[in-house]
């Protein structure tokens, strides 16, 4: 821009700066260094409702604009200001504001200030082009909405990898990886559900999985699979599984529990098996349904474990007790051995207190 450029010259429609400005589809407006509109192109009209001939001349915070940040903070008061910010440090500033519509009905809009020099380097101005996102808006919190309703029913995991291949069109690749895999299995569910209505069954069977669910991604785990009255997770460190299963055990259950019988419901046992080791993990299923999950060797010995040990108790296997840090390590005393199936040798399992 020239030094001569004025403000006046900014606020003209006929100039080719005008003429331009005025034909983006995007709202464009322009103020002078004490936030008084001088140009406010059809763009801006279109968005906010407002004209030309009611804005132009006064200051965007006139019970006009009146911006909201998203935290619901007044932004055209004090130093929240985009364009005055931007005016006085010269830097560009993007963020996502929401103005006053003419209606009285608040519009989130994406914004970009930015100042206006003039070739000596002077900040004579600033302007602000903002863009209506109202529609992107309402499909994020649509897809909030779908992807909370799908994890409800899904593992982290699996919603993770079907997003990832949504987005790029991908098959899932089937992978060898080191986990630890923790069982939880009901004990005496077989009776209870027999001598129950459906309703209690659900409720209780809903209290256990959900302190699983909690205190498994309190620990960095995943839930992988509801099984029944079972439920498989996984963790990348074993330290994380003996510490979910010791919470899930010996903190939650008895709150729980202590609950229960106050109000006339008999209490929970549970069993915990864990082992660690390089699981299969990928796609299980037809073309019409698929489990994104992990199986193989040291599954079946986790569940085996969890099995034969005897009720309110947490087995791990030498290859989690292995992995253990020292803390957790003396918390662990040698149970016994067991048979597993496809195994030549016992496996020894450890009790976790």
């Amino acid at each position: 821009m020239s030094a001569s450029l004025t403000i006046e010259e900014l606020g003209r429609r006929d100039t080719t700066l005008g003429l331009v400005l005025n034909s983006v589809y995007d709202g464009v407006y322009i103020v002078d260094r004490k936030r008084r509109i001088v140009f406010w192109n059809k763009g801006a009209e279109t968005i906010t409702g407002y004209s030309a001939a009611e804005v132009e001349g006064r200051r965007c915070s006139d019970n006009i604009l009146n911006h909201i940040d998203v935290e619901g903070n007044l932004m055209c008061r004090g130093g929240a200001c985009p364009l005055l910010r931007t005016m006085r440090t010269g830097q560009e500033i993007e963020e996502k504001v929401y103005p006053l519509h003419k209606s009285g009905r608040r519009i989130p809009t994406l914004t970009h200030t930015a100042p206006l020099r003039n070739n000596k380097g002077k900040i004579i101005a600033g302007i602000e082009i903002f863009r209506d996102i109202s529609t992107e808006e309402n499909f994020r919190h649509l897809q909030e909405k779908f992807n909370t309703l799908i994890k409800k029913y899904v593992s982290t995991v699996t919603f993770e990898e079907a997003m990832a291949q949504a987005s790029v069109g991908a098959q899932t690749v089937s992978r060898r990886r080191e986990l630890t895999v923790m069982f939880l299995d009901i004990v005496g569910f077989t009776t209870f559900s027999e001598t129950r209505a459906p309703e209690e069954v659900v409720m209780m069977l809903n209290e256990v999985f959900g302190i699983c669910e909690v205190i498994t991604r309190e620990c960095h785990g995943d839930i992988d699979k509801y099984i029944g009255d079972s439920v498989m997770t996984v963790f990348v460190d074993a330290n994380d599984g003996v510490a979910a299963a010791g919470k899930i055990l010996y903190d939650a259950l008895p709150r729980m529990n202590a609950l229960r019988q106050e109000q006339g419901r008999e209490a929970v046992q549970i069993r915990i098996g864990m082992n660690s080791g390089l699981v299969v993990q990928g796609d299980i299923g037809s073309s019409e349904r698929k489990d994104f999950t992990v199986i193989g060797d040291v599954v079946n010995t986790a569940a085996r474990i969890q099995g034969i040990i005897k009720p309110d108790t947490i087995g791990i296997s030498e290859t989690t007790y292995s992995r253990l840090d020292p803390d957790n390590a003396v918390r662990c005393s040698f149970l016994q051995k067991i048979s597993v199936k496809g195994r030549k040798t016992p496996v020894p399992v450890f009790q976790y207190r």
